[in-house]
């Protein structure tokens, strides 16, 4: 993949967040983009299957949310659930936008880049999230960076659950919902695996018709996703 479209996906990213948050805090709160039209799991239909399930799997509930996001839609739900929740997001204008929406967690989110260290210590929450992000994030940083930041934030015997687009190359795809062209880079779920489990996670498996495994969806842009919950060794 050559060193420019990989610039130009990043650019593109933090154009569009910056001159669309308010719109994508709406399209998120309203699901509009979160329910899917197709998946390999039954029980797998929208973004908010996938919160339950981590829910079930997580031993505690100090959580982070990590790519939260313009308005921290999901930081604030499960706040409000009692459970004490972080989150960051490398976009200021999504930030930002907490405090008018959700002033109640302004102080327990903030802008962070994932391509870079996290602010966090070893083993600090039972449950790390990262949905929709690494198709934002250089390969050389995701491999080197985010994911073993992300695992070694979580606890032993914490979970991660990842959410990305997958498949290979760069995703150019038509957003209706904001009238442009947009483009993610797609990764490959075996080579996501490897890279966790390289970190000391393991892929939590399917039981009993419950949310596991390599999971994938299609979106109603229809872009393909694969989503996968790792369990901390």
């Amino acid at each position: 993949m050559k060193e420019y479209d990989i610039a130009g996906v990043q650019n593109d990213k933090e154009t569009f967040y910056s001159k669309f948050s308010q719109r994508y805090a709406e399209v998120s709160h309203q699901f509009l983009q979160s329910i899917y039209t197709t998946s390999s799991h039954p029980g797998l239909k929208s973004d908010t299957d996938l919160l339950t399930r981590l829910k079930q799997l997580s031993p505690g509930k100090k959580g982070l949310d990590a790519g939260c996001g313009a308005g921290a839609r999901d930081v604030y739900s499960l706040w409000e659930e009692g459970y004490d929740m972080w989150g960051v997001d490398a976009v200021k204008e999504n930030i930002e936008l907490v405090s008018e929406l959700h002033p109640e967690i302004k102080n327990n989110v903030f802008v962070h880049n994932l391509a870079e260290k996290l602010p966090f210590k070893d083993n600090s929450f039972d449950f790390t999230m990262c949905n929709a992000v690494i198709q934002h994030i250089d390969p050389e940083d995701v491999y080197g960076t985010t994911i073993p930041e992300l695992a070694r934030v979580t606890r032993p015997n914490g979970v991660l659950q990842l959410m990305f687009k997958s498949g290979t190359g760069i995703d150019a795809i038509y957003d209706k919902d904001y009238g442009v062209q947009r483009h993610f880079l797609l990764y490959e779920p075996d080579q996501v695996l490897l890279s966790a489990q390289a970190n000391g996670l393991s892929l939590i498996q399917q039981e009993e018709g419950a949310l596991g495994g390599i999971m994938s969806f299609v979106d109603p842009k229809g872009s393909t996703h694969t989503t996968m919950f790792l369990g901390k060794e």
